[in-house]
């Protein structure tokens, strides 16, 4: 198994603070079916440095404490980001090219909305499984990846492409080398 040093355990550390703390104070746009996570925007981190997928999941798993939707939001809904920071990780060792920065962004549209989108239609629904449920969570996953899709394309898509340029970024990923 591999270990992850004190400098990437950091970072992911605050990683997770960052995301959480942004949710929060966006709370009013951050949760429910038509949401506009800012936060999210963060989900793109892990395609440049693989190891803040850790701190992503932990910063999201710490937001939906405040979910409105409860236990099924904070299981569910963090595993999501989890699943999408993994695969956007994966997708970064493939190399950085438009449509590595595309498919990463892709990632947490693609997990939110379906998984998201399953957690909100089960949860406000009293039957989820019938015709009118299944309408439901179509309309639901629509909306949370709609936002999803805002976010990560308007935000998260230029940052895959300006972050890696600066050169306080750049003085980042050289100390986690060190």
């Amino acid at each position: 198994m591999k270990t992850m040093s004190v400098r990437r355990l950091a970072l992911s550390a605050v990683v997770a603070a960052v995301y959480a703390a942004l949710t929060m104070l966006l709370a009013p746009i951050s949760y429910g079916e038509v949401q506009l996570r800012l936060s999210e925007a963060l989900c793109i981190l892990p395609f440049l440095v693989p190891s803040t997928a850790w701190g992503v999941f932990v910063g999201c798993l710490i937001a939906n404490l405040l979910s409105p939707i409860g236990i099924l939001d904070i299981v569910f809904g963090s595993l999501a980001t989890l699943l999408a920071a993994l695969c956007t990780a994966a997708i970064g060792k493939t190399g950085r090219g438009w449509v590595q920065c595309v498919s990463a962004c892709l990632m947490p549209v693609l997990f939110n909305a379906v998984i998201v989108g399953g957690v909100i239609t089960f949860s406000s629904i009293s039957e989820p499984l019938s015709a009118a449920g299944l309408a439901g969570f179509g309309v639901t996953a629509l909306w949370v990846g709609l936002g999803e899709l805002i976010v990560l394309f308007a935000i998260g898509l230029p940052l895959t492409r300006i972050l890696p340029r600066q050169r306080f970024f750049q003085n980042i990923i050289d100390r986690l080398k060190e």
